[in-house]
């Protein structure tokens, strides 16, 4: 890219703006478009009419709304019909209907549609007006270029790079209507997860304040915000990594009763697969409330198995009375689960920070899966002994049947079969076919199954 070269920008609001101070800034000269050019004045940038932009410029930036491309852009054809001959136009508009269908055309295909002799290039519609015009702002600078013309779209990524932007080929400009829609979303990969916590947060809050009524004949509404929100956040944590480490056991499961590795997995395993990563997250972030809850009530008030009760007698005239007084030491079981509660969390954040992309991308893939597999694993185990160390002084006094539904006891079923699954998988017997398997060998059923396809 030359430094002499002319870079128009028609439009002068935020985004177009934006867009000529930061050319502005990397050393090219840029041309204002606007209806308006007398208004501009006195500017840095040299501001003219839309047309007078267009015949002075290469590379153009559209940075107008699309409903005013017909009166801004293109009724321009009628008067001179080689206006957009060989100029590469720069789509940066969204789009603005909230409903999108996947089979509208974007605003870069309308654009390209309405003027053919045009190179439209679908870019920078990604990133804010304060990211382009600030070099220090903290959000994404990733720039995905969409286009039909190779020569084009090289050259809009070759001055993203200029701009100091990093710079990607996103495809022809089909690619535009998931470029344009995307900016639209709200978390779409975090609704699901995020529901579905907050679903299964509610269960075991709304089973625990039932215990609490059958036990108790009562619940203290001073004991709901704290209390027992860390009650309840202990299971959802535990169940929740459960959750996250069981579609691997399910993918050997099909796997093996597939004998391929080609054949595609049931929707919904593939959707849970797709949601691991968040359902981790949304767990670390449960693990650390209930770290700070526990913090904030570790007194032998709140967690009394955890500390040792003291004997006190005290002498009175007829007889002795004795008191017990919970002490400040802790016990061995409590310090036991205190260090395991500690190590899952450490574990987990280790997990958490794995799964970043910005983090993830620099280790190996042996690496990466060792640390989220076997590591992922071994804070399961440690998470289900931090239960179990929690739940062992509740679990003698209590008959068989009680036992079985205790808070500790009901939360432990799903982690043990989660772990127990993955040693079973770890034996020779079974990790060597899924070893074949993984490595592109068939197994006899799967070759007669495609066979009898095939037929």
């Amino acid at each position: 890219m030359n430094d002499d070269q002319c870079i128009g920008v028609i439009g002068s609001g935020n985004m177009g703006l934006a867009i000529a101070y930061r050319l502005f800034l990397s050393g090219f000269r840029v041309v204002l478009g606007s209806r308006s050019p007398a208004k501009r004045q006195g500017t840095k940038y040299e501001a003219v009419s839309i047309v007078e932009c267009i015949r002075r410029s290469s590379i153009i930036f559209v940075s107008i709304h699309p409903e005013n491309y017909k009166d801004s852009l293109i009724s321009y054809l009628n008067d001179e019909p080689s206006l957009f001959d060989g100029k590469i136009l720069i789509d940066i508009s969204n789009q603005t209907s909230e409903k999108i269908h996947q089979d509208d055309l974007s605003n870069a295909e309308q654009l390209q549609q309405a003027i053919p002799n045009a190179f439209v290039v679908k870019a920078f519609n990604t990133v804010s007006s304060f990211v382009i015009q600030s070099t220090t702002a903290g959000e994404s600078h990733n720039i995905l270029v969409a286009s039909d013309h190779s020569i084009a779209k090289d050259k809009v990524i070759a001055l993203a790079r200029e701009m100091n932007f990093e710079s990607f080929n996103a495809g022809s400009i089909r690619a535009a209507r998931r470029l344009e829609s995307d900016t639209k979303s709200l978390f779409p990969q975090w609704r699901i997860p995020v529901l579905f916590a907050l679903f299964l947060l509610c269960i075991w809050l709304t089973y625990i304040l039932c215990m609490y009524y059958i036990n108790y004949g009562g619940s203290s509404w001073n004991q709901l915000f704290l209390t027992m929100m860390n009650k309840a956040l202990g299971p959802c944590v535990i169940t929740m990594l459960a959750i996250v480490y069981m579609p691997s056991n399910l993918v050997c499961i099909f796997q093996l009763s597939y004998g391929t590795r080609d054949r595609r997995f049931p929707v919904w395993l593939d959707r849970w697969m797709l949601s691991r990563k968040y359902l981790g997250l949304l767990t670390f972030a449960f693990a650390l409330c209930h770290g700070l809850f526990t913090i904030i009530l570790l007194s032998p008030a709140y967690i009394p198995s955890w500390f040792h009760s003291t004997e006190i007698q005290v002498m009175t005239i007829h007889n002795q009375t004795r008191l017990i007084v919970q002490g400040n030491l802790m016990t061995g079981t409590g310090e036991i689960a205190a260090l395991l509660g500690v190590l899952t969390v450490l574990c987990m954040s280790i997990l958490a920070i794995t799964s970043i992309p910005a983090i993830g991308t620099l280790l190996n893939w042996r690496e990466w899966r060792f640390v989220q597999s076997k590591l992922g694993t071994v804070t399961l185990l440690l998470a289900i002994g931090h239960v179990v160390a929690v739940g062992i002084p509740f679990w003698f006094p209590l008959t068989v049947a009680k036992a079985f539904y205790n808070l500790s006891s009901l939360c432990l079923y799903l982690p043990i079969l989660t772990i127990l699954l993955k040693f079973i998988f770890w034996l020779p017997c079974f990790s060597r076919p899924l070893y074949r398997i993984r490595r592109g060998q068939e197994t006899s059923k799967a070759t007669q199954s495609n066979q009898t396809l095939k037929i």
